[in-house]
């Protein structure tokens, strides 16, 4: 067995060739969204294999994951454009799915209007690289249906990166990368106008979810409170507002 770094709050297993992974109440809305996806041709996510005693078993992704301080290969421009590539091919996949899928059910309550299967965080640690490029996608856990754009400002957030706290590059650069993200997803004018202040809103709702399952006794989120990272994420929806919006 082998303990894999990616997976968010939870511990991940590599056992041979598949990934044990905690399931929730939710794993039955993520295993029918992940057959779909293969079903439609979308191979960069994980498959299904099994469930059993409180786990779920999915295929492994092979590649390079990246934690934070992001790796110079998921800060490359590469890297951000195949994230923008992925990120586009993966919410098309969606959409058949999403116009019939259950609204209650998912660990994030679902978002109007729903348009596709937001991934929920799209970020360099939720993703298998095969060298500077971007080649899957894991972690479901927190997908919901829900708007394009409520999915592609965390993931522009995560990958530009948009933040004064765990990144030193420059205004001008995340400007330019912000553009370059947006125009190899394909996002239109209209939805570019709404982007920055959908990023803040993002992060304030993503703060809010950490203090309400910390409140209810979830010790992981309970422990990111304790390290500051909501801070980080409000600090920077100031940021964006301030900076951003004149980009």
């Amino acid at each position: 067995m082998e303990i894999l770094s990616g997976g968010g709050i939870n511990e991940v297993v590599k056992i041979g060739d598949s990934v044990r992974r905690p399931a929730g109440p939710w794993s039955a809305n993520v295993h029918a969204l992940l057959r779909h996806l293969r079903a439609a041709g979308f191979t960069n996510a994980p498959e299904v294999r099994s469930t059993a005693d409180g786990y779920e078993f999915l295929s492994y992704l092979p590649g390079d994951v990246s934690n934070y301080p992001l790796t110079p290969a998921a800060e490359s421009v590469t890297a951000l454009t195949s994230a923008a590539k992925l990120l586009r091919a993966y919410h098309d996949a969606t959409v058949p799915f999403a116009r019939t899928a259950p609204r209650d059910g998912w660990q994030v309550p679902a978002r109007d209007p729903v348009e596709v299967i937001c991934h929920g965080d799209y970020a360099p640690h939720n993703c298998a690289l095969d060298g500077t490029t971007v080649t899957g996608v894991f972690d479901f856990d927190f997908a919901h249906p829900g708007p394009r754009l409520w999915d592609i400002a965390y993931a522009a957030y995560r990958w530009v990166p948009l933040t004064t706290v765990e990144s030193d590059l420059p205004a001008t650069v995340q400007a330019e990368r912000l553009r370059t993200f947006c125009d190899t997803y394909g996002l239109d004018a209209e939805s570019r106008s709404r982007l920055i202040d959908t990023v803040a809103a993002r992060l304030h709702a993503l703060v809010d979810v950490m203090q309400t399952r910390a409140a209810a006794g979830d010790k992981a989120f309970a422990s990111h409170l304790a390290d500051g990272h909501h801070t980080i994420y409000l600090t920077d929806a100031d940021y964006v507002l301030a900076v951003h919006r004149k980009s």
